[in-house]
């Protein structure tokens, strides 16, 4: 039986994803800047390789995992990649559109659909204060993401870009409890992700030709940040995030992932000089204020 990591442990592989998932939009507007705009055809590509080369580099353990007795785990690991699919195909899509702060924030409104589902789905109860707390960090999340809606140099369409990102947070949280069920089903973190990320990437790989767009012919940071997604926001930071999922709810950890917008604005300002506005700011601080509330009152839970 696999012994339980420590709380020091299981918080210090979250910290580390929820870092290197707030990479992924960096990369995603270096690739879009190098190619001289973006659009679903692009986005589709980006998406689509970051998974396919995640999935390649799973190969090796495909052998090493076990996987009798695990059928319905599996059923739930296809669903979750599925899901994984049409994530990054709307989310990837919406930095074509609007801003980063904007973007990574929206996207990950996800806690209140986790939180419904949940419910729903399992019957699991929530405290009033950590409601109270989910609620708070959301209207952080809103004033972020309302703070940008004219046509700017950074947000060409806000309306369709939050739109598309608004799509990835609910397709992010189903893919976040089915992988949480595939585990607690038997299958390992391993043979998890490998299952996700490679029906995620036969879902992708074919779409971009349906907008006209090529694998080949691009300029080559694109293909450098295609690398650095795979590495770095895919098999880093998904997989630490979707390992701590065996040890804590789900609401728990979709609340820190409330955390990727401050720092995905972080470094958009370092690597673009994005620099967000004074509703950014604010939103952040109340965001970060409905996090700690909300995760305290989990974490005596």
């Amino acid at each position: 039986m696999e012994r339980s990591p420590s709380k020091l442990q299981v918080s210090i592989v979250l910290a580390v994803g929820i870092v290197a998932v707030s990479t992924a939009a960096i990369w995603i507007r270096l690739a879009v800047n190098a190619a001289g705009g973006g659009g679903a055809g692009l986005s589709l590509v980006l998406a689509a390789s970051r998974l396919l080369l995640s999935s390649l580099l799973l190969v090796p353990t495909w052998a090493k995992v076990r996987w009798q007795n695990v059928p319905q785990a599996l059923g739930f690991a296809v669903a979750s990649g599925i899901c994984m699919a049409a994530h990054f195909a709307t989310w990837t899509t919406s930095l074509s559109y609007t801003s980063i702060a904007a973007a990574t924030t929206i996207v990950t409104s996800n806690p209140l659909w986790i939180v419904i589902l949940s419910w729903w789905w399992f019957g699991e109860r929530i405290s009033r204060r950590t409601a109270v707390g989910i609620a708070i960090a959301l209207f952080g999340g809103f004033l972020v993401g309302t703070s940008e809606t004219g046509v700017t140099s950074i947000s060409t369409n806000p309306l369709l870009g939050n739109t598309l990102a608004l799509f990835g947070a609910w397709t992010i949280s189903l893919y976040l409890l089915f992988g949480r069920e595939a585990q607690r089903r038997g299958l390992g973190t391993t043979g998890y992700i490998a299952v996700a990320y490679t029906v995620g990437a036969l879902i992708l790989v074919p779409t971009p030709m349906v907008f006209g767009a090529s694998y080949l012919g691009h300029p080559w940071p694109v293909y450098g940040a295609i690398v650095l997604m795979a590495l770095l926001p895919q098999l880093i930071g998904h997989t630490s995030i979707n390992w701590t999922l065996r040890w804590l709810s789900p609401t728990l950890v979709t609340l820190a992932i409330l955390l990727e917008p401050v720092c995905s604005s972080l470094f958009g300002y370092w690597a673009f000089g994005e620099v967000p506005s004074l509703g950014v700011f604010v939103g952040a601080l109340v965001l970060l204020s409905g996090v700690g509330i909300a995760a305290l009152d989990l974490s005596r839970h």
